[in-house]
């Protein structure tokens, strides 16, 4: 099996993203400053690099700041799985501008998933990880208590498919993707399920 933590091997970086998108509630530079910090401690990330087409040794590192997702657009870095595997992973901003709040999202690559061996498909028409799911869960609520934000959800490709708004503080009855929302007591945790 070749290596899931390997940066030049492209096909790590292949196939999308599963992912832990979170609204952060804000679009000023700090807010999601302090979201970026706070994944990036939560899902103890090793490194921060700006480029995947050579290995961290071979690079150096860049500021794990808003800055730096700015000039780079991706930020890079390697992360070791609920299953003790260690794997690529990445962060990017999506930038709301003056009227919506900023997204930042955590993501490791389908394509390093699929060496890991940690099953996301099983032939339905959508990808699930409960392995995933709850490991980005933990993520998503130990960012929380350092760094409060107004939605996350959890699954592959689910940036921007909802936002806080649209959901008014209530899961959906029927859940597709997970999702940490705040309330009034902490942090709700919505696991797909269906």
């Amino acid at each position: 099996m070749s290596n899931p933590a390997a940066f030049r091997d492209q096909t790590n970086w292949s196939g999308g993203y599963y992912e832990l998108a979170i609204e952060v509630g804000s679009t000023e530079d700090a807010a999601i400053q302090a979201v970026l910090s706070a994944v990036w401690s939560a899902a103890g990330v090793r490194g921060c690099f700006a480029f995947t087409d050579r290995e961290p040794e071979d690079q150096e590192p860049v500021p794990c700041t808003v800055s730096s997702l700015d000039e780079y657009g991706h930020l890079h870095g390697q992360v070791l799985l609920p299953t003790g595997q260690l794997a690529v992973c990445g962060g990017v901003a999506i930038r709301g501008g003056d009227d919506s709040s900023d997204w930042l999202d955590f993501y490791v690559p389908t394509g390093a998933l699929d060496k890991t061996g940690i099953p996301y498909w099983d032939g339905r028409p959508f990808y699930r990880s409960a392995v995933m799911d709850d490991w980005l869960a933990g993520v998503g609520t130990e960012t929380f208590e350092r760094a409060p934000f107004s939605l996350g959800v959890i699954g592959w490709e689910v940036s921007g498919c909802t936002d806080a708004a649209t959901l008014a503080g209530r899961l959906p009855d029927e859940r597709g993707i997970g999702y940490l929302l705040p309330q009034q007591e902490g942090l709700l945790y919505g696991a797909a399920d269906n």
